[in-house]
């Protein structure tokens, strides 16, 4: 298929060169100004090839001059087209200075430089990954031109009070007039994707930090004054995230201040830029009052992700966007080790699970497909993917499995110290791993190159008269766009053997020594077949595989239901404990969707072992809610063909609703023995404790109507927005009389809070009813509705089409259609979100004939637009490929 109309041509990763010219100082002078900033650069640039012309990345700029080592070019000396600046005659070194004029507030791609808010009261800032930076001046805008900035910003005091860049304050002053200046050296090179400033009204809270080598360190976090009240939870996981990278991996900070600023526009969750990072609001502000304890749980993982890049991203940095998974798996895995070593390890395991589940192997299901390391792209702002980041993340996972947590240590330890300031890539991060553990890693280069998730097949048979256990693996991928073979992985398999009794067997293969003998250990299946014999097995046992989720598999398992209701029941392992449920749950929904009665013995052993986690007061609490709690809807439609949404909806209401209404009286008593918990706490026990307690709530009120009372009760008595937010989503998904009032007072109570507005855009964005169509589309005219703010679009078009398979797939079409327009309204605005939005198609050939004939008209219509932007262009195309 040719490129679609308004796509930038592919780039390949056979076709990298380095840099022809190199930048290794940069002075920037700014004038800063809503309607209309002065840019002045100042370049010192060597040439590496001395037959390559000069040629800048620069778009969306009003070039005023531009000169070389001090002399003023004529206009016949360089051309400036949409997207490029060439100077064919340039030879280096030299000194290139320009001056250019830039429009911040019209700028609503919200990339470069740009007002956040209105321009009386917003503030301005820059977002520059991947490429924002070519819109603020002419510049080499790649990741593997690595440079030292020093930065001089200029305003209206009044206006623009706070003036920040990266680097180390290096004075400030007045400049007469009501304008003053301030400076920033950052002694760090760095990528120009990381540059960053921040100027206006602003308010700040600020702590000191002392390093584990001595240096004292300002933490400052600002935000605007009505949010400033809000950030003491970002400041608490800032100072933990620091701690905990200088004891887990040795890690410390390197500048004399660290600044947070937080943002309502933003098309991102945050930005890492090295010593001055940008979040999007709600991944900073958290209170009980105005954020749930997922929030709390994700202001402290995303705080932690934005500062662990001061290393894995920012020190070592990619050599291209094709290695954008080098820094975000990596920052993924660090992220995740964090918030489960501070919260629940259990839980946080889980919910990445089910994110893979739900996000990337859909992705990897469809025409988006791509390898974690992809080896082409169009726009690469739509390769911020479920599998860069989370696929990414459990590659590095698996690494850490295998080379176990002193191995991977060491591994990253030499990773660091080989590549500090410099740009690498997948191999480098390979080679240092293995090198510092005596390994060749090569083979895993396999799982970022290919595509896809693999099926693992796993049977056993016990052998009586030998007492021993034979266990085969088979592993097999299916094909994808551009790869229609695929080769065997390594892929680690975590297990144990339990007997009768729920006792972990000692693990020995065939010919080990006896004293070799664990009652864990990881299998490497790193062919199509293998067969793993165990030696002193008197007993059929039960086999637990991929203990904590060893590797990003599908697991295809022969193990009979009692032995998982077993699992689900007694494995010491958390996380594969709701794992048998899991799959307990899915062998009951495969029947519920084939129409047949759900099996009497399965659905028994299934609520027998979730009841048993309520009953257990020595079961976390987190994992009792989430074994409560089935997979949705996509998840347990991962891997059908000819998808009917209104089918897997009816079969997993069919077993929730069942599930329910068996365990009623056990509901009951623990929602009632939760029900005094501390309302403002946000400690993790109290958090767990809450979360469970909301999972009874809304389980009870599936089973019966008579439990109305305990959500309006619940609501009207909150003091938290978790049990509020908990109760007004009861009361909306069992259409209770009351719940249109409890919308209307939630909003009324929360109309100045854009945040928690969100929320309530959300819920009912994804209410599991078709009529929500309608619901969104008149909510796309409330006053509180923007569309020139990502964040109101993600909660509301953007939660509709992807969290709300029942209504955006309604029969008729008007989901598709609301969401299609929706999508060519946000193209004119901002184009990577409307990208985003579109993603929500990707899979239209998996579902049955009329859906997916309508799924196509819509991506065709929306392809037949003209003025597309590259990003929108570059999803559809590769969405209709082949079609």
């Amino acid at each position: 298929m040719s490129e679609p109309a308004g796509a930038k041509p592919t780039r390949f990763l056979r076709d990298y060169r380095a840099p022809a010219w190199r930048i290794d100082d940069v002075e920037l002078v700014f004038d800063l100004d809503a309607a209309a900033t002065i840019v002045q650069a100042r370049l010192s640039l060597r040439q590496d090839d001395a037959a390559a012309p000069l040629e800048l990345d620069a778009e969306a700029l009003e070039l005023l001059e531009l000169r070389i080592d001090g002399r003023v070019l004529g206009a016949d000396e360089f051309s400036l087209a949409a997207d490029r600046l060439v100077v064919p005659g340039a030879r280096g070194p030299l000194v290139l200075e320009s001056r250019v004029r830039i429009a911040p507030e019209r700028n609503t791609a919200l990339q470069g430089l740009y007002l956040s808010g209105t321009r009386e009261q917003g503030f301005l800032l820059t977002q520059c990954e991947a490429e924002g930076f070519r819109r603020i001046t002419p510049f080499l805008d790649r990741s593997d031109v690595l440079a030292r900035y020093r930065v001089t910003l200029r305003a209206d005091r009044a206006r623009y009070p706070v003036l920040l860049a990266n680097g180390n304050a290096d004075g400030a002053g007045e400049l007469g007039d009501g304008r003053h200046w301030a400076r920033f050296v950052d002694p760090h090179p760095k990528p120009s994707y990381l540059f960053a400033l921040v100027a206006g009204r602003l308010e700040s809270i600020e702590r000191t930090f002392v390093t584990a080598e001595g240096r004292r360190v300002r933490l400052v976090i600002h935000a605007e004054a009505d949010a400033i009240g809000r950030c003491g939870w970002a400041m608490q996981c800032l100072e933990q995230a620091m701690r905990w990278d200088e004891e887990r991996f040795g890690r410390c900070y390197d500048l004399d201040a660290f600044h947070v600023v937080a943002t309502h526009d933003f098309t991102m969750g945050a930005m890492e830029n090295k010593g001055l990072n940008i979040f999007n609001a709600k991944y900073l502000l958290a209170d009980p009052a105005s954020a749930t304890d997922d929030d709390h749980r994700h202001v402290l993982a995303v705080v932690g992700h934005e500062y662990f890049h001061n290393w894995s991203g920012n020190r070592v940095t990619c050599r291209d966007w094709f290695q954008l998974c080098l820094k975000e798996g990596l920052t993924v895995y660090r992220e995740q080790e964090f918030e489960s070593d501070l919260a629940s390890r259990t839980l946080r395991r889980i919910e990445d699970v089910r994110l893979l589940w739900r996000a990337q192997f859909s992705e990897d299901a469809g025409p988006l497909a791509h390898p974690v390391r992809p080896d082409r792209y169009s726009e690469i702002n739509n390769f911020y993917t479920a599998t860069v980041y989370e696929k990414g993340a459990e590659i590095v996972r698996m690494l850490g499995v295998v080379l176990g947590r002193d191995g991977f240590r060491r591994g990253l330890d030499l990773y660091f110290a080989r590549h500090d300031g410099h740009a690498a890539t997948i191999e480098d991060f390979l080679a240092a791993l293995g090198d510092a553990n005596g390994v060749d890693l090569s083979p895993w280069l396999a799982w970022y190159e290919q595509a896809g998730t693999p099926e693992l097949r796993a049977s056993g048979r016990h052998d009586a008269r030998r007492r021993c256990y034979e266990l085969t693996l088979e592993q097999h991928t299916a094909p994808t766009p551009g790869q229609p073979h695929k080769r065997a992985l390594p892929i680690p398999v975590a297990i144990a053997l339990f007997d009768a009794a729920g006792r972990a067997l000692p693990l020995r293969l065939d010919g080990e020594d006896a004293d070799t003998a664990a009652h864990e250990r990881v299998l490497l299946l790193d062919r199509d077949a293998a067969t793993f014999r165990f030696a002193d097995i008197d007993e059929e046992p039960t086999p637990s595989l991929l203990r904590g989720f060893s590797a990003p598999v599908r697991l295809v398992q022969d193990t009979p239901p009692p032995a998982l209701a077993a699992l689900a029941r007694h494995d010491s392992d958390g996380f594969n404990r709701w794992f048998a449920g899991d799959a307990l749950v899915r062998r009951l929904f495969a029947q519920a969707l084939a129409g047949s009665e759900p099996d009497a013995a399965l659905f028994a052993a299934w609520t027998a072992c979730v009841g048993s986690a309520l009953d257990d007061p020595g079961v976390d609490p987190a994992l009792a809610a989430e074994m409560l709690t089935i997979a949705d809807a996509t998840s347990l439609a991962d891997g059908l063909a000819d998808i009917d949404p209104e089918a897997v909806h009816q079969a997993r209401a069919r077993i929730e609703t069942g599930l329910a209404v068996a365990l009623a009286s056990k509901l009951v008593r623990r929602h009632a023995a939760l029900g005094d918990l501390d309302d403002l706490a946000v400690d993790p026990a109290t958090q767990a404790r809450r979360r469970l307690r909301n999972a009874c709530l809304a389980a009870l009120c599936r089973a019966d109507a008579a439990h109305a009372p305990l959500a309006r009760a619940q609501y009207a008595r909150a003091r938290n927005l978790t049990d509020r937010l908990a109760a007004l989503g009861a009361l909306l998904g069992m259409r209770d009389t009351e719940a249109d009032a409890a919308l209307a007072d939630f909003a009324e109570r929360h109309a100045g809070d854009a945040l928690v507005l969100d929320k309530w855009f959300s819920l009912q964005a994804t209410e599991a009813d078709p009529r929500a169509c309608e619901r969104v589309a008149a909510l796309l005219v409330h006053p509180a509705f923007r569309w020139s703010n990502p964040n109101n679009v993600y909660a509301l078009p953007g939660a509709f089409a992807l969290r709300n398979p029942r209504a955006f797939h309604r029969v008729d079409g008007d989901g598709y259609r609301l969401v299609a327009d929706a999508i060519l309204r946000l193209d004119a605005l901002t184009p990577q979100v409307a990208a985003r939005l579109a993603t929500a198609f990707g899979a239209w050939r998996r579902y049955e004939p009329l859906r997916r004939a309508l799924m196509r008209r819509e991506l065709e219509r929306m392809l037949g637009r003209e003025r597309l932007s590259p990003d929108l262009a570059d999803i559809l195309g590769r969405s209709l490929a082949g079609a």
